[in-house]
């Protein structure tokens, strides 16, 4: 079960919420926004059925991935300056799965720029699976490494780390990376619908009135048993009974939704799953960043490790100012890219120009 317990220390400081708030909302927009391209990722060998369709199904993200995964840099670059003890203990314990996450996600980087570079069918098919797997290992591993933070990892006084790799493994994590995975191809294949047209839009279609009733199924167990452990041990009470309720109410109608040709709903309904899903997390971590299976007095809080109050103000006053223009910038971009992608009409032979 996972440890819960409310860790008496010092209450976080305004600056100290605001922050933890803020990385939050970070990483909600990531998964909200990378989700898509892994969910695109996971479906390409399942949805194409030939070379035009994989190139679709990739040009639908081809304009935006890089630029989702500046949410996670910024996450990652927020964490260390804010609270560089959660950084610090964090990469110390979880450095495998962060090193099998960060290669996957350079191995699909190169994947989109080099497997149209050569045209030879076991060149591009080799850059496909390098797509699939790097799409499909960081969406498990960071429900994994989300559900560890609530479940409890082997850390000691003073932040020591204790465990292996083996700790981060547990039947709880498992639960939480398999719903991210399943969620995240679901919010694929709703993405797609929106996006795509003939064959792969159908087909995406189709496979989210299969994905969506996993998905419920996963979601409804790791909610569940999140919910529970925290009601039974969290005494504050962060988490109000609605919020699981609804993202199951919201999930339970994806499938609907798209049975419908509802895409644009569809996309938006597990876009909000996503998000309920991670609050869920984040309420339920709060006042903690990281819960300890030593022990409970070894958790660690926002105050515990937090930056000083004069570098949280000046990050205050940098993210004040610098954020609105990397939202302009990045909405400016989905509406440029915003119309369908379909396959490309072949080009008339000599022989019937004129006819």
């Amino acid at each position: 079960m996972p440890h819960l317990h409310v860790v008496a220390s010092t209450p976080p400081s305004g600056l100290e919420q605001l922050w933890f708030i803020l990385i939050a909302v970070l990483w909600l927009g990531y998964f909200f926004l990378e989700g898509f391209d892994f969910g695109v990722g996971i479906l390409l060998p399942f949805l194409s059925r030939d070379d035009m369709d994989r190139r679709v199904m990739i040009n639908t993200i081809g304009p935006v991935w890089d630029g989702n995964e500046v949410w996670l840099i910024t996450a990652g670059g927020a964490t260390f300056a804010a609270f560089p003890l959660w950084y610090a203990t964090v990469f110390s314990g979880f450095y495998l799965a962060l090193f099998l996450v960060l290669a996957a996600l350079i191995f699909r980087g190169m994947a989109f720029e080099l497997r149209g570079k050569k045209d030879d069918p076991s060149w591009r098919a080799w850059w496909d699976r390098a797509i699939f797997w790097g799409s499909a290992l960081p969406a498990l591993l960071w429900g994994v490494a989300f559900a560890d933070f609530l479940h409890g990892v082997p850390i000691a006084s003073q932040a020591t780390w204790t465990g292996n790799f083996f700790d981060l493994v547990k039947p709880y994590a498992l639960l939480g990376g398999l719903t991210t995975l399943s969620l995240f191809t679901l919010h694929g294949a709703t993405f797609l619908g929106l996006k795509a047209d003939g064959e792969v839009r159908q087909r995406a279609q189709h496979s989210g009135l299969f994905l969506a009733p996993a998905t419920f199924v996963l979601m409804l167990g790791f909610l569940t048993w999140t919910y529970v452990t925290a009601h039974t041990t969290h005494h504050n009470g962060l988490v109000p009974p609605f919020l699981p309720i609804l993202g199951l109410v919201v999930l339970a109608g994806v499938g609907w939704l798209m049975r419908e040709r509802l895409e644009g709903w569809a996309f938006v309904a597990t876009a909000l799953v996503i998000v309920i899903f991670f609050v869920t997390v984040f309420l339920n971590l709060y006042p903690r960043v990281l819960v300890s299976s030593v022990g409970p007095q070894f958790s660690l809080t926002l105050s515990q490790t937090a930056s000083q109050p004069y570098t949280l103000k000046v990050m205050s006053w940098v993210a004040l100012i610098f954020t609105p223009f990397v939202l302009l910038y990045q909405s400016w971009t989905y509406w440029i890219f915003r119309k369908r992608v379909r396959r490309a009409e072949p080009l008339p032979t000599p022989s019937s120009i004129g006819s």
